[in-house]
């Protein structure tokens, strides 16, 4: 059948010839009839576009994507999945920082600075490193703290375990590293960092009372 030489506006709609309804264009195809009259210098598509447009089927790409699509069914999400989920992803994010930070607790005793920023940050705690300095170094507020810590620690009436049931050195014993005293493995080994710590705190007091008496 011979295609008819008028123009399609001069022609009636073969659609509503033939007793169907009329076909509208999908966003995309408006979209892409839009461009076609832009790329002509047309401000607005015409009926030439709106055809070329509606005669153009979909790509196979894009109708197997579609398919795909409405076969695949949407999963559901509970409460406890989605609980699940956040509690892990909090997980990986404290795990993150603390591996960032690095460990808060320094094999050989004590904290690291990691651990103490973090006892900074958790409990508002300002803690210092331990002092190491010689006795001849130290001034008054490092005896002050030294010997505070070593009474504090060793100097009570009833020690924690200073190893464990493997020989290993506790927590609580190897906190003396940290404060460059020797690691006691005994009661006697403790009571003697504590004896130092009284030895510094009474020279502090003295300090402090030669100021006192200077002012």
């Amino acid at each position: 059948m011979a295609k008819s030489s008028r123009a399609p506006w001069k022609r009636s709609n073969p659609r509503k010839r033939a007793g169907k309804a009329s076909k509208h264009l999908t966003p995309a195809q408006k979209s892409a009839a839009k461009a076609r009259a832009r790329r002509a210098g047309r401000s607005y598509p015409n009926l030439v576009d709106n055809m070329r447009m509606a005669g153009k089927k979909p790509s196979k790409a894009k109708a197997s994507k579609k398919k795909s699509a409405k076969k695949t069914p949407k999963r559901k999400v509970t409460k406890k999945a989605a609980r699940k989920k956040s509690a892990k992803k909090k997980a990986a994010t404290t795990s993150r920082k603390r591996r960032a930070s690095g460990p808060e607790k320094d094999p050989r005793g004590g904290l690291t600075a990691a651990g103490r920023k973090a006892f900074a940050r958790q409990q508002g705690a300002h803690l210092r490193p331990g002092v190491t300095k010689t006795a001849s170094e130290m001034t008054p507020q490092d005896m002050r703290r030294k010997g505070s810590w070593a009474v504090r620690f060793y100097g009570r009436a009833k020690l924690p375990p200073l190893v464990d049931v493997n020989g290993r050195s506790t927590r609580h014993a190897l906190s003396a590293h940290a404060w460059g005293e020797p690691v006691p493995k005994t009661v006697a080994a403790a009571r003697r960092i504590a004896a130092k710590g009284e030895r510094l705190l009474a020279r502090y007091h003295r300090a402090k009372m030669r100021t006192k008496t200077k002012a």
